[in-house]
């Protein structure tokens, strides 16, 4: 399958800046596109304007949440309906950011699924252990857990996405070591086969300080299908570094 190289904007970008950013993503990938699929989620502020700019590129619009209703009183969110209706075709769901900031469960999380899907968008569920359940050794015991309870039934040819993106890598300049990431994309496999006979069609992305640098060492890894890239996806260049280390 082809990989997929999602850029997750986070909360930067003013519209000056999100605009030429992604002009500029949206030349690179018109005069010569990587062989891979390429997302950014930029700050909901920005979607409606970014979302004329790919147009015809290749270049997919996300969100980075969703409310797990459809409409009511909920003052500051954003349902799955209205990113739709802004451009996008994915979504980022259950980010150890929110996680922890915003103290989703994985039950929250489960439902802001059903709500994506009900609404046709693709969504990149995340999963990931702390440091401190590193060192305890329960990282595989953690991430089963975050996929039994984040994910709603998967019979069906309903598209999704996991990202792995262990809490400790993320920002900090820190990776797995290959074989870790390896052992941990072969259990996510494992796991999913156990509810959709279609498991072998999931992208799982690795994230967490993914850069220009380490790409090419990551995107090769057996059942790495791509990456969540943070940081480094506010470069032009060195999101298109990444991008294109997943065509080599």
């Amino acid at each position: 399958m082809r990989k997929l190289i999602a850029g997750n904007w986070k909360m930067n970008g003013l519209r000056a800046d999100g605009t030429a950013l992604a002009r500029a993503l949206a030349a690179r990938h018109l005069d010569a596109g990587p062989d891979c699929e390429l997302l950014i989620c930029p700050p909901a502020t920005l979607l409606a304007e970014i979302a004329p700019l790919l147009a015809g590129t290749g270049i997919a619009l996300g969100g980075q949440d969703c409310h797990p209703d459809a409409v009511g009183a909920h003052t500051g969110d954003i349902s799955a309906a209205m990113l739709k209706d802004a451009g996008c075709a994915y979504v980022i769901l259950g980010h150890s950011e929110r996680r922890r900031e915003h103290h989703e469960t994985d039950a929250l999380v489960r439902r802001k699924v059903g709500a994506a899907r009900a609404t046709e968008l693709i969504p990149i569920v995340c999963v990931g252990e702390t440091a401190a359940e590193r060192d305890a050794g329960r990282t595989l015991a953690v991430i089963g857990a975050q996929l039994s309870g984040s994910l709603p039934a998967l019979a069906g040819a309903d598209p999704l996405v996991i990202a792995y993106e262990p809490v400790w890598a993320i920002g900090t300049g820190r990776t797995p070591k290959q074989h870790e990431i390896a052992d941990v994309h072969a259990f996510i496999r494992s796991e999913l086969a156990k509810g959709t006979p279609r498991a072998a069609t999931v992208r799982i992305l690795y994230g967490g300080s993914v850069n220009a640098k380490n790409a090419q060492d990551i995107l090769p890894i057996a059942n790495v299908d791509g990456a969540l890239v943070g940081g480094a996806s506010l470069d032009a260049q060195a999101f298109w570094t990444i991008a294109l280390a997943a065509g080599d």
